[in-house]
């Protein structure tokens, strides 16, 4: 079903913000460029299709991206904004059957991510009972990125997202706050730190200030990070074992799939345990 008709609503949960890969034309597989590295097994320029993408839009090569080398692929979400553009912007026709729409649907593409990445956060805040002074604001700051969402693709396109993030960012900074609070005792704050490789190992992070915090292979097995705020937190190949991730505020699954992790790692409600883990 498209989501054009959905009345918005204030759930983290909410599946028009979660990636519906069967109603997008592979948009992610074609827009985007990525460089040959650890997470790419080769070059590919931004506006050309991968060559595993097959003619019904899905990966040729899904179930063994890892082990074919396209460990990137398997990290990256689009919150929805696949569907939206294939099926709001563009009205469900695909840039194949419709090829001088193709410029503007790659273009359009990143952009609708940032604003359906903003929608989660706001979202998830929503669900927040402590952050309730502030759901007021919050509900407004929905209903303009919502709607948005749904312009025209030139209108999406010219949209100044670093703007509107500058704008609702304090909200949910406010929202963390406000929840974070209810932690006894002083909570760190490791708020855009370079943490890459850091050994923290059974830390007490509960409550904690992780966000945009760089925790690339960082050992932080058996951490307690219960309310702790990840939002933009950069967990690739972080050690997550036996770590308390309940209540952690504005994680993404996408943050658990560039990690490690294993039975014992504790996720919040909403979240899967990676199939790699």
């Amino acid at each position: 079903m498209s989501p054009q008709h959905e009345a918005p609503v204030t759930s983290g949960g909410r599946k028009d913000l979660q990636a519906d890969c069967a109603s997008c034309f592979g948009l992610c597989c074609v827009a985007l460029p990525f460089a040959r590295s650890a997470d790419f097994a080769v070059d590919k320029a931004a506006g050309q299709a991968c060559s595993h993408l097959r003619t019904d839009f899905r990966c040729g090569i899904h179930e063994r991206l890892r082990d074919r080398g396209y460990p990137g692929c398997t990290v990256f979400d689009c919150f929805g904004a696949g569907q939206k553009v294939s099926q709001v912007t563009f009205g469900g026709t695909d840039w194949r059957r419709a090829p001088e729409s193709a410029r503007a649907m790659f273009e359009v593409f990143p952009v609708m991510r940032q604003l359906h990445e903003l929608l989660r956060y706001v979202a998830e805040a929503l669900d927040l009972a402590a952050a309730r002074p502030v759901h007021k604001e919050l509900r407004r700051a929905l209903a303009r990125i919502d709607g948005l969402t749904r312009g025209s693709a030139e209108a999406v396109t010219a949209l100044d997202v670093n703007a509107l993030r500058g704008e609702v960012n304090p909200l949910l900074l406010r929202a963390s706050e406000l929840v974070r609070a209810r932690v006894p005792g002083r909570r760190k704050d490791h708020r855009g730190a370079d943490l890459i490789g850091a050994k923290l190992s059974g830390a007490g992070l509960r409550g904690a200030s992780l966000r945009g915090a760089l925790l690339v292979a960082a050992d932080l097995s058996g951490a307690d990070l219960r309310d702790a705020d990840l939002i933009g937190a950069d967990l690739r190949d972080a050690d997550l074992g036996g770590a308390d991730l309940t209540g952690a505020l504005f994680l993404t699954q996408a943050q658990l799939d560039a990690a490690r992790g294993d039975a014992a790692t504790v996720l919040p409600p909403g979240l899967s345990r990676p199939a790699h883990w």
